[in-house]
C-alpha cells in the first residue's frame, strides 16, 4: 500500500500487499514480505530483512547500527522471521562482524520496549515480555519466555521451553526445559506447565525432572551429575539436549537453590 505520508527508499524491496502507515520511514537495503503490516512511526534501517505477516507497532526500530564502539560500518543485518509481533518501541540492532546477522525466529512475540542488541540469535515461538533487555551475542531457543523487566548478560544462551522470572538477571546459562528464578538466578523447577502445552506426555517430563534432579537435587556436581545422567538414563533427544547445552556451556549453568531459598519457598 503506497502511503503518501511514508518516506520509502526507491532501492527498498517491498511486497505488493505490505500496509504502511504514515510517518514510516523504510530507508534503503530492505526486504519486507507479504503481508506484513508497519504501524506509524516505525524507522526501518539498512539492513533489515524482515518476513511475511509480521506486525510492526508504532515507534519501533529495526536494523539500527549496533551499540558497540568496535562497529566499523560492515555491511550486517537483521533477519526477522515470519509472524512476528514486534510491540511499541522495540529495538533490534543489526549485527557485527562477529557473527555478521541479528535474527529473531518465525511466530515470536516481542511486547513493549524490548531491545534485542547486536549478533543476538532468537528462536522460533518464543515471548520476551515488555522491556526485556538483551546484551550482545545472546542465544535464545525456541518456545522460550522471559518475563517483563528481565535483563541478560552478554553471551549467555538460554534453552528451549525455558520460562524466566519477571525482573531476573540473567548471568549464567539457562538449560532447556527449566524454569528460573530469585536472586541470584536459580534453577526452580522445570517448565511443566509449559511442556504440557506443547504436547509432552507425562512419561516424557518425568523423564525431564529426574534428569535434573541429578543436577540440581542431589548434591553432585556438574561433572559428577553429567555422567550419572550418561551412564543411567537411556538415550533420547531431550536426555541429548540437556547434556549436549551444559557440555556446551561457555558461562557455565545457573545455579540450585540455595538452603535459605528452600526455606523461604517452604514459609
Amino acid at each position: 500500500m503506497n502511503q503518501p505520508l511514508a518516506y520509502v527508499h526507491p532501492e527498498a524491496k517491498i511486497a505488493e500487499n505490505v500496509v504502511i502507515e504514515p510517518f514510516v520511514n523504510i530507508q534503503k537495503n530492505v526486504e519486507i514480505g507479504e503481508g506484513t503490516w508497519i504501524g506509524s512511526n516505525v524507522t526501518i534501517m539498512e539492513g533489515a530483512r524482515i518476513g511475511k505477516n509480521c506486525r510492526i507497532f508504532p515507534g519501533a526500530v529495526i536494523s539500527a547500527i549496533p551499540q558497540d564502539l568496535k562497529f566499523d560500518g560492515e555491511d550486517t543485518i537483521v533477519k526477522i522471521g515470519n509472524n512476528v509481533t514486534i510491540r511499541e518501541f522495540v529495538t533490534v540492532n543489526r549485527a557485527t562482524k562477529a557473527n555478521w546477522e541479528t535474527v529473531v525466529g518465525d511466530n515470536t512475540l516481542l511486547m513493549a520496549y524490548v531491545h534485542i542488541a547486536h549478533d543476538c540469535i532468537i528462536g522460533k515461538n518464543c515471548i520476551l515480555a515488555n522491556v526485556v533487555n538483551l546484551a550482545g551475542h545472546i542465544v535464545i531457543d525456541d518456545w522460550a519466555i522471559l518475563g517483563g523487566l528481565t535483563a541478560v548478560h552478554q553471551f549467555v544462551h538460554i534453552g528451549s521451553h525455558v520460562m524466566i522470572a519477571g525482573g531476573s538477571l540473567v548471568r549464567k546459562d539457562v538449560p532447556p526445559f527449566t524454569k528460573a528464578a530469585r536472586e541470584p538466578l536459580s534453577y526452580a523447577g522445570i517448565n511443566s506447565i509449559g511442556l504440557r502445552r506443547r504436547g509432552f506426555s507425562n512419561e516424557k517430563i518425568n523423564e525431564i525432572q529426574n534428569i535434573y534432579r541429578q543436577i540440581y537435587l542431589e548434591n553432585n556436581n556438574v561433572t559428577q551429575a553429567l555422567r550419572l545422567i550418561e551412564t543411567n538414563f537411556p538415550v533420547t533427544p531431550e536426555r541429548d539436549e540437556i547434556l549436549n547445552f551444559i557440555t556446551g556451556s561457555q558461562r557455565g549453568i545457573m545455579k540450585g537453590l540455595s538452603k535459605y531459598q528452600e526455606t523461604e519457598l517452604e514459609a
